[in-house]
């Protein structure tokens, strides 16, 4: 891992091989090591950067100018300004592809491919985010993840045979939650929210022309198959793939099927 100083706060990022630039977007309750799959395939002919999330795996708590999902994707473009990298494709699951987008609309010239998985970029159903800022505010309160809720958070982020094909993914996805306590807890709700409250871009994104890429697991739970539909229709000229066997972390379930989807549409659009 490196880190770098934006807006007064170190951020963590993993920045491995040479060639075309993929910047990636984790998920909410995970950290760069979520995308290691994709990293270990593509870094052999791609430059991946993985920046994790204000208050996720190494990196800060988010500076306070940062508010809202629109300021971490001008964070992020900080990254890729110091770095001095200004083409890259762009490929963000849940809220990755959620600021992702924004970054997307903040500087459309910079991204040359998307690929939006298990993600949304609607308003949050209000049932939904209901359920969810209750959720948030338990953590807060309690400053930890309490087990019954790491149970919740378990089945919702994987598919109902995880456990069974893959229970190390699971185990060790427990015990991450099981060790989120104090300051953190409550660093890492802040960024939740700034999820959550986000903005409705459904009008923005029928506007983007760059190649897109929608992937989503069949069994999503937070983020059903419907969604990603959706914004298949909205994004003209775009590419759709359903993930068999697979929950919201799809990449992780599914890694060859992903990775293979990844190769081939970056193959045709950046070499």
């Amino acid at each position: 891992m490196q880190k770098i100083q934006i807006n007064g706060r170190n951020m963590s990022y993993l920045d491995v091989g040479e060639g075309p630039v993929v910047l990636f977007g984790h998920s909410y309750l995970m950290d760069s090591s979520m995308w290691q799959p994709q990293v270990d395939a593509l870094s052999k002919q791609y430059r991946c950067i993985v920046p994790e999330l204000w208050a996720h795996g190494q990196s800060d708590a988010a500076p306070d100018t940062t508010t809202s999902l629109i300021d971490y994707a001008n964070d992020v473009l900080c990254l890729m300004d110091k770095l001095d990298i200004d083409q890259f494709a762009l490929v963000g699951l849940a809220v990755g592809g959620m600021w992702g987008t924004e970054l997307v609309l903040t500087a459309p010239t910079r991204v040359n491919a998307l690929v939006l998985m298990d993600t949304f970029v609607g308003y949050e159903p209000e049932v939904a985010k209901a359920r969810y800022v209750a959720m948030l505010d338990n953590i807060e309160q309690q400053e930890c993840v309490p087990s019954e809720m790491i149970d919740t958070f378990s089945a919702l982020f994987f598919s109902s045979h995880a456990q069974q094909d893959n229970p190390s993914l699971v185990s060790d996805f427990k015990a991450m939650l099981a060790g989120v306590s104090g300051e953190r807890a409550k660093q890492m709700v802040h960024v939740a929210r700034m999820e959550f409250d986000r903005r409705d871009t459904f009008d923005d994104i029928e506007q983007l022309t760059l190649p897109t890429l929608i992937m989503v697991g069949a069994e999503d739970k937070p983020r059903p198959p419907l969604e990603s539909m959706l914004l298949h229709d909205a994004i003209d000229g775009s590419e759709f793939v359903l993930i068999p066997k697979a929950g919201h972390i799809s990449n992780l379930e599914q890694p060859e099927r992903v990775n293979e989807a990844l190769m081939r549409f970056l193959a045709k659009i950046i070499g």
